[in-house]
């Protein structure tokens, strides 16, 4: 169940994206295609993980 923001992420959103990039997707859009992708990303490469998670985070994907 999403929230609605405003259109902008929430700071806590922001840091648990650098910090934890699956838990941030998750919280954000729940357990998606996104979800899956960033657990891929994070656990393969971290830091695409990291960046996929800022990207669906702040709504550009």
């Amino acid at each position: 169940m999403r929230q609605s923001r405003g259109g902008g992420a929430n700071i806590v959103e922001i840091i648990l994206a650098v910090i934890l990039p699956p838990l941030a997707v998750f919280l954000h859009d729940g357990i998606g295609t996104s979800f899956w992708i960033n657990i891929i990303l994070t656990l393969l490469f971290w830091i695409p993980g990291i960046i996929h998670a800022l990207l669906v985070v702040t709504d550009t994907i």
